[in-house]
């Protein structure tokens, strides 16, 4: 099925409709539709072009990379300008946002190509001397990992953050941090959680947040409290709905939905995020997935397309 067509198949609420025939949340403030490319990210693989192509055909129009899915950054960059995508924001892990200024220069030139002027840091500094177990499913295997680091891992990605934020500043790029829901789980028997050793020892000045609305949900905290706490250092988010069968828990857990048909209030967060300084709103969705990974995406573009501003 067509892009086209796909869109036009879906029922009821999450009709989409023209920007221009109608007000609705995002264009009424003059807000681009936004993708992380994580979601289809074996596609961008396989065919860049064609993917974003695509992407674009739903509707998008600001584009996340999680990384440069096996491209180059001029590759990147020509698909994305012949989709009619802007390439606004890219996640790099700890590796790749470098550690010495030659690193910090030869990132910058890349992001130059880009067209890119904020990174993200996806998670914390992972422990690698963790060892997976035989038949250990990867999200129990990452919730192991991380608590058996205690604060100190969280204090290393602070200091991390600190020090490359300050050094990609100097070239005119903003670093931010994603958050998942391993986060808001306590580290010590104090009770403090990785969250609050990361807000303690990261500038704000500095190190923005990403914050990701699906996984404060998945860790039982309202988002809407949640984004308005970190107004003004929090510049982009990540458009994700889960459904109510979403037990709280810090274990990468979730039940994905399609935006707007899981359990957030959508009505009462997308502008509460707007007023708290969010620019970019980037629809994102976990597997596993229902139908194609297309068809939910553009039913969460068809609901956020027909948001009504508010």
């Amino acid at each position: 099925m067509a892009i086209g067509a796909m869109v036009r198949a879906i029922p009821g609420r999450l009709l989409a409709r023209e920007p221009a025939d109608m007000r609705h949340f995002l264009s009424d403030r003059s807000l681009p539709l936004g993708v992380q490319l994580y979601t289809v990210d074996a596609m961008a693989r396989e065919d860049i072009r064609g993917t974003l192509q695509k992407l674009s055909e739903i509707g998008f129009r600001s584009l996340e990379l999680a990384g440069l899915h096996g491209r180059t950054p001029q590759d990147l960059r020509a698909s994305a300008d012949e989709a009619g995508i802007a390439i606004t924001s890219i996640h790099l892990g700890n590796v790749l946002i470098g550690r010495t200024e030659a690193d910090t220069e030869k990132l910058v030139e890349d992001l130059g190509v880009l067209g890119v002027r904020d990174v993200v840091l996806p998670m914390f500094i992972f422990p690698r001397d963790v060892i997976r177990d035989e038949d250990e499913p990867f999200g129990d295997y990452l919730y192991r990992a991380v608590h058996s680091q205690g604060a100190d891992v969280w204090e290393r990605t602070a200091d991390l953050l600190n020090e490359r934020a300050a050094s990609l500043a100097r070239h005119g790029v903003k670093l931010a941090y994603h958050n998942h829901n391993v986060e808001f789980g306590s580290v010590d028997d104090t009770g403090q959680t990785g969250w609050e050793v990361l807000m303690e020892r990261t500038d704000p000045e500095l190190v923005g947040l990403e914050i990701d609305f699906g996984w404060v949900a998945a860790a039982g905290i309202d988002p809407v409290e949640f984004v308005t706490r970190y107004a003004g250092r929090v510049r982009q988010v990540h458009v994700k709905d889960v459904h109510a069968t979403t037990k709280p828990n810090f274990a990468f857990l979730q039940d994905p939905a399609e935006v707007g048909a899981g359990s957030l209030d959508w009505a009462r967060l997308l502008p509460v995020a707007h007023a708290a300084g969010v620019r970019q709103f980037y629809v994102e969705q976990e597997p596993p997935f229902t139908t194609d990974r297309l068809t939910s995406l553009a039913k969460s573009a068809a609901y956020l397309g027909a948001a009504p501003a508010m």
